[in-house]
């Protein structure tokens, strides 16, 4: 009851700050160079394995308004979204028509099994709470396809003696997470870590975390 009510929590908190957030972070991939490599990156392991069975298709789960969702479109992947929010969904099916866009759980994804060649989860987990992540890792796992890639941001923790923590989000309370201890949780969900770019913080940065990028690969 309690995860279920964090995510109902969520939902609404989203649902309300829909139009807000959408417009706050409708050009941050322009004026983050280092998030477009990765995401370039991912694309290119991606559309590898789709040039054998699925074309490259990708799912970007917790797709917020859909703007990278829109820009995996524009590096060649059949992309579409997933959010729990159906206001933020609304958003993105107006602003990238050409696009689909569904209201979903990361916990039940209404996608079959092993049919995806990427999944991404661009801080869409930070909101989960740490004894069901492992459910939500095991769904990735399971609409992958072998040798399927999944790429998974987030914010460090401060230490491995500190694997989550708490912070104050400004939508709704959130985790911090070790690399290394949410690596070994990918890799027991049977996805073995191939690459991470670690993001150290910024003056202008109003958090001072270290952002996290894993990318990981389905055994093929």
């Amino acid at each position: 009851m309690v995860e279920h009510d964090a995510l109902s929590a969520t939902r609404e908190s989203y649902d309300a700050a829909a139009p807000t957030y959408a417009e706050l972070f409708r050009d941050s991939l322009r004026d983050s160079p280092l998030d477009r490599a990765i995401l370039g990156a991912f694309a290119e392991v991606v559309r590898a394995r789709g040039d054998g069975v699925g074309g490259g298709q990708v799912a970007d789960l917790g797709c917020g308004p859909g703007y990278v969702t829109a820009y995996l479109g524009e590096l060649g992947l059949a992309a579409f979204g997933v959010d729990a929010s159906s206001a933020m969904v609304e958003l993105a099916r107006q602003d990238h028509p050409g696009l689909r866009f569904d209201v979903g759980s990361m916990a039940a994804l209404d996608i079959a099994d092993g049919v995806l060649d990427g999944v991404l989860s661009r801080w869409s987990v930070i909101h989960t709470p740490p004894p069901e992540l492992p459910v939500i890792l095991g769904e990735f796992h399971r609409v992958l396809a072998p040798g399927g890639h999944l790429l998974i941001g987030f914010s460090a923790s401060e230490g491995p003696s500190h694997p989550t923590q708490v912070f104050d989000h400004a939508v709704a309370p959130a985790y911090r997470w070790w690399p290394d201890h949410l690596a070994a949780m990918l890799s027991e969900s049977g996805l073995a870590e191939v690459a991470r770019m670690v993001r150290e913080p910024q003056p202008t940065d109003r958090r001072q975390f270290k952002e996290i990028h894993l990318l990981a690969r389905k055994a093929a």
